[in-house]
């Protein structure tokens, strides 16, 4: 059977034996969002056993023995360095910042109205001085977010808590502008239409929840043809997605066409 270690990504376990999808969820309901094929896809090519652990909750131990049933052939680690490892605790940076400087955001309300909480997230973050570190609450990491204030001269700790996220942002510069979410490299609409109306794919995302709807445009961005065009029917502007998009060298036309429906073309130049 197949060698693993703490270091193993999740998917090879899944794609190696057809009962460790189960095992694995069985462990932690944090696990339970596996079940959904294209977090499955997107995540766990990218999450080890080790961090799988930490955002389960569960130890390396236990998870490891749940494999061995399974077939699963462990290699010898040491496992008092491995837990310590999973356990590790904050950033000593952010430890340093005394907890009445440590401002909460829930935005799981927000979602849940359907309104994106991005220029609220940036609001706040602009007020967050030296010293002091915003502590956003959700359900998943947001990972496009803190590609973004990363740029901008945040750090980031991420911690799970069962179906909880928490993910600090603080920074220590003496300032940090941090700037309204910008449109990058918008097109124009109807010369987007034009150029690629026989060579269109279409997703509708309007349906999903987040983070699903950024997840799955990415998805289907890695095998568009170079000579397509992804038309996306949301229910608004994405700003979460367009840093992403500009990394990867995309750019999108949009148009709004009522209250709670965008319509967008994204392509690469």
């Amino acid at each position: 059977m197949t060698s693993i270690n703490p270091d193993t990504k999740i998917s090879v376990l899944i794609k190696a034996h057809p009962n460790a999808l189960e095992a694995i969820v069985s462990l932690s309901p944090s696990f339970e969002k596996l079940r959904i094929p294209l977090l499955r896809k997107v995540m766990t090519p990218r999450t080890s056993i080790r961090a799988a652990c930490k955002i389960g909750g569960c130890t390396l131990e236990d998870f490891m023995k749940k494999m061995q049933v399974l077939g699963f052939v462990v290699e010898h680690t040491n496992e008092e360095n491995m837990n310590e490892e999973i356990n590790t605790t904050m950033p000593e940076m952010l430890r340093a910042i005394d907890k009445n400087n440590i401002i909460d955001m829930d935005v799981r309300p927000i979602i849940a109205s359907g309104d994106d909480p991005l220029g609220q997230i940036m609001k706040r973050v602009s007020d967050i001085s030296v010293g002091q570190a915003l502590k956003l609450i959700n359900t998943f990491e947001p990972i496009p977010l803190i590609n973004l204030l990363k740029k901008k001269g945040y750090d980031a700790h991420v911690e799970h808590d069962g179906d909880v996220v928490l993910t600090y942002f603080y920074h220590s510069a003496t300032s940090v502008q941090v700037d309204e979410p910008q449109e990058f490299n918008q097109k124009g609409w109807e010369e987007s239409v034009q150029r690629f109306k026989d060579k269109l794919r279409t997703v509708d995302v309007r349906a999903l929840e987040m983070p699903l709807p950024m997840i799955t445009i990415l998805e289907e961005l890695e095998s568009l043809p170079a000579d397509n065009a992804l038309f996306v029917y949301h229910k608004r502007i994405p700003v979460y997605l367009l840093p992403e998009l500009q990394d990867k060298g995309f750019v999108y036309a949009a148009k709004e066409i009522s209250e709670g429906e965008v319509h967008l073309i994204i392509f690469k130049e």
